[in-house]
């Protein structure tokens, strides 16, 4: 397997006449399908608490089960179930035969508290048994509050996780599960975040966040951006990931290159990462400002490897025509829907309301003028209940977090 990249520019054309031309960079990375792809080593942490009684735990145990049966006998499954402390259900092994393990799966019963960081350790420990030329992925499960646990060690779990390679996804089941804390988790383990609103939706996101899984092909990929000296980072937030989710980046600076940590490469999805640069003054013609290349992990191969650097171009012009890439103002609009709605709810958790109308009717005008008409049905219906004096339901806020990331189908 290997990486494609390429990229495009909101305005390729720069005026020679402007002291700082401001260009946002989209960079598009991707696996491209080709030879057998690394067995999957997959580890499922599911709440059992006992808000999971009745029917959200019976579907939670059918969608696990179906995950199972899916899998092909090269492939890797472990499970693990918690409420305020954790076991093991499966140990890491071969889904070689699924029925005994849908077994297993079958005596996982609701009761307790929830310890959402004790699921997340002894899950990575099962994981970590099968990550030998694998593609280890985590999907953890919770409907509540992490009370018997620690938000803080959750996080650094799930940074040691990235740091062995695995990716962590995150799942919340029903409304009282808390929107930052499993967005911080998914985000630092460079996975997804899905809303299970109701049990006859568990079954589904299993099923979406597994069909992403399957098209990983590549692990553990670093973008690496390095800039000429016309080019420099915009100060605040240069670099965010914008496809298939919206997430800020972190950004690891050595001299003139820029590092940012992409981690898995799927096929049939690219990661669009939106950079905010400025160009200084140049004289007419075409000029390199930056170059681009992608380290990564082929499981499959069990070595790491590199693309070619992509040159990274613009045309300056004594009389500038305007070259607008819709493409990009898509991204950045993307982006600007992400944001607004963040501030939004900032601003919301501090009491300013009419703050927070504005932002939200401003994230809705985003979201139609970059097509995503469900995502405006959200927001505005969350407008019409602040103007109306009512209070966001956990609901409405948790519908508002996704909306915010990723385009709603």
């Amino acid at each position: 397997m290997k990486a494609n990249v390429q990229w495009s520019i909101s305005d390729r054309n720069l005026d020679t006449a402007q002291a700082n031309s401001q260009r946002h960079l989209a960079i598009s990375v991707q696996a491209i399908p080709s030879g057998e792809r690394a067995p999957l080593n997959l580890c499922l942490i599911l709440d059992q608490s006992g808000s999971m009684g009745g029917p959200p735990i019976k579907t939670v145990r059918t969608a696990a089960q179906k995950i199972v049966h899916s899998l092909s006998p090269q492939d890797r499954i472990s499970i693990i179930s918690f409420d305020h402390e954790a076991r093991v259900v499966v140990p890491n092994q071969l889904a070689t035969d699924p029925a005994t393990i849908n077994q297993a799966i079958e005596g996982i019963r609701a009761g307790g508290g929830t310890s959402i960081d004790a699921g997340l350790k002894l899950g990575i420990e099962e994981v970590a048994k099968g990550k030998t030329g694998t593609i280890s992925q985590i999907f953890l499960l919770t409907d509540g509050e992490n009370e018997h646990g620690s938000n803080e060690r959750c996080l650094k779990l799930a940074q040691l996780a990235v740091s062995y390679s695995f990716t962590v996804s995150t799942l919340g089941f029903g409304n009282h599960w808390n929107q930052d804390v499993l967005e911080q988790l998914a985000d630092a383990g460079n996975g997804s975040l899905a809303y299970i609103q109701n049990p006859d939706n568990a079954i589904q996101e299993f099923s979406r966040l597994f069909s992403r899984v399957q098209s990983v092909s590549l692990t553990n990929a670093y973008l690496i951006l390095t800039l000429e000296p016309q080019a420099r980072l915009a100060e605040l937030k240069p670099i965010a990931q914008v496809l298939p989710e919206t997430i800020e980046l972190d950004v690891r600076r050595e001299g003139e290159k820029a590092i940012i940590r992409l981690g898995d490469l799927m096929t049939d999805t690219p990661r669009i990462i939106l950079t905010n640069l400025y160009v200084s003054q140049l004289l007419e013609g075409t000029h390199t400002i930056a170059h681009v290349e992608v380290q990564y992990d082929d499981p499959a191969l069990g070595s790491s490897l590199s693309t070619d650097k992509v040159l990274i171009d613009v045309i300056a012009q004594n009389a500038y025509q305007a070259n607008p890439d819709p493409q990009v103002q898509q991204y950045i609009l993307a982006l600007a829907k992400y944001r607004q709605t963040q501030i939004a709810e900032t601003k919301l958790q501090e009491g300013d309301r009419t703050g927070a109308i504005t932002m939200l009717q401003s994230a809705t005008q985003t979201a139609i003028q970059m097509g995503d008409q469900n995502a405006a049905t959200v927001l505005q219906e969350n407008i019409t209940q602040l103007q109306t004096g009512q209070d966001l339901s956990e609901q409405a806020k948790k519908k508002t977090r996704i909306a915010s990331k990723t385009i709603l189908q």
